[in-house]
């Protein structure tokens, strides 16, 4: 079995569309194992008692940013080796390193492709 037969993505976003297109780019990878969540908040606790391989998690979200999350995440023990990949069309000085001092894998830059996130994730998990 291949590591994309295996897989398990939590994808984050409040906006459905957006959901969408990255689930689509999922299938379109073969990761067939994923779940999409709209409330940022309401992930944490879904994580922490069944935890994913990896997260990719929009930036601008009510609630907890993807930052946030990631913070979130990486202060619970049952958490804190998800792999991260954070998606925003704006990727700022300030974004690129809060990002790497909380321990962000990997990030997207909108508009994505297929091709785009297979990459991304690669750079966290390996070839798939």
């Amino acid at each position: 079995m291949s590591l994309k037969d295996n897989l398990r993505v939590m994808v984050v976003d409040d906006m459905s569309v957006s959901r969408a297109l990255i689930s689509q780019s999922l299938e379109e990878i073969g990761i067939k194992h994923f779940a999409t969540e709209s409330d940022s908040g309401a992930v944490l606790g879904k994580l922490a008692t069944s935890p994913v391989h990896l997260v990719i998690s929009d930036m601008n979200m009510p609630g907890l940013s993807g930052l946030d999350l990631l913070a979130a995440l990486r202060g619970n023990t049952a958490t804190q080796k998800i792999g991260f990949i954070l998606i925003t069309g704006t990727p700022s000085p300030e974004v690129l390193k809060r990002g790497q001092e909380l321990g962000l894998n990997n990030l997207i830059r909108k508009p994505f492709t297929p091709a785009t996130v297979k990459t991304a994730i690669e750079r966290v998990v390996g070839p798939l």
